[in-house]
């Protein structure tokens, strides 16, 4: 993680390298999936390679990315995802097969496996061989109403595991004072509970798929560190992306941009739990930005 943070991504391969030797013949079935190790250091060419997905959501968005680097070496590809996940991922390129995750063992056979997040290591990947062509997922944008203001997405609070990530709602007002901008809430779960009716809309997406068509058509999307910003990020949208003073490895650190996703522009707190100056800054580069019109934000990539 120390390497990892910092872009020095050949010397934590270097440590992970000793850790997969120091594990081997080690079981570790009876953790807890995302404790789970799968990778064994066996080579993709030429085998049939099973993707497990055992960590969240967001996660298997951002590393689904390397199916086509395995897809080009191997004999055959098959994820084994979780099944909300399934429509979207039937729109990549590279997947031979798609099983839906659940409690027991896979009903394929395989010759290798890795879990999503091991794929990383397994390609030995640096900041300038990250795969980020984007978009790598594929939907047909929904049209939205309301052409003649900016369409921006709206996510404040993330999973449970890390609450410092998420953003309590009041401290959003100075967004909705930002002219030109229509909000639309694409919150989910317990944080929907503090969200003020008189602040944008709810649309109505059945399903990860409608909500992922719902981003493809927006202007913008602003997040907190959760699985709607790597879904933005993915479809080649802009994404606004708030972390908290101490992030998660993969936003590294000092960057306000993140080479795992061209289009994302990364709001940092300076310190621990204070967001009222990241929202600031938010509104202000909002602000700036709602002068150019409805329409014109894709040809600004991050802003």
């Amino acid at each position: 993680m120390y390497h990892m943070r910092r872009g020095e991504f050949e010397a934590a391969w270097a440590v992970s390298d000793a850790v997969l030797h120091a594990r081997a013949g080690v079981p570790c079935w009876h953790l807890p999936r995302h404790l789970q190790y799968v990778w064994d250091g066996s080579p993709p060419a030429g085998k049939r390679v099973l993707v497990r997905c055992y960590h969240g959501l967001g996660d298997t968005i951002q590393f689904i990315r390397y199916v086509p680097l395995i897809k080009a070496v191997a004999a055959e590809v098959s994820v084994w995802a979780q099944p909300t996940l399934l429509p979207l991922l039937r729109t990549m390129h590279g997947i031979d097969r798609l099983l839906p995750l659940h409690d027991g063992t896979p009903d394929m056979a395989y010759d290798v496996d890795v879990e999503v997040m091991e794929l990383p290591h397994m390609f030995r990947t640096t900041l300038h061989t990250i795969p980020a062509e984007i978009p790598y997922l594929w939907v047909e944008p929904v049209s939205l109403p309301y052409k003649e203001r900016l369409a921006v997405g709206l996510v404040w609070c993330a999973g449970e595991w890390d609450a410092r990530r998420s953003i309590p709602f009041a401290h959003l007002a100075p967004l909705a004072e930002v002219p030109g901008i229509m909000w639309y809430i694409l919150q989910h779960g317990p944080g929907l509970a503090d969200w003020d009716d008189g602040f944008g809309v709810i649309p109505a997406a059945r399903n990860l798929f409608e909500e992922a068509r719902l981003i493809r058509g927006l202007d913008l999307m602003i997040s907190v560190d959760t699985m709607p910003a790597h879904l933005a990020g993915a479809l080649g949208v802009p994404v606004w992306t708030l972390l908290p003073a101490e992030a998660d490895w993969r936003w590294m650190e000092d960057r306000d941009d993140s080479p795992w996703y061209p289009t994302m522009r990364l709001f940092r707190q300076e310190r621990c739990q204070d967001w009222t100056p990241v929202i600031a800054r938010v509104a202000a580069a909002l602000e700036r930005r709602s002068n150019a019109g409805a329409g014109t934000v894709r040809a600004l990539s991050t802003w």
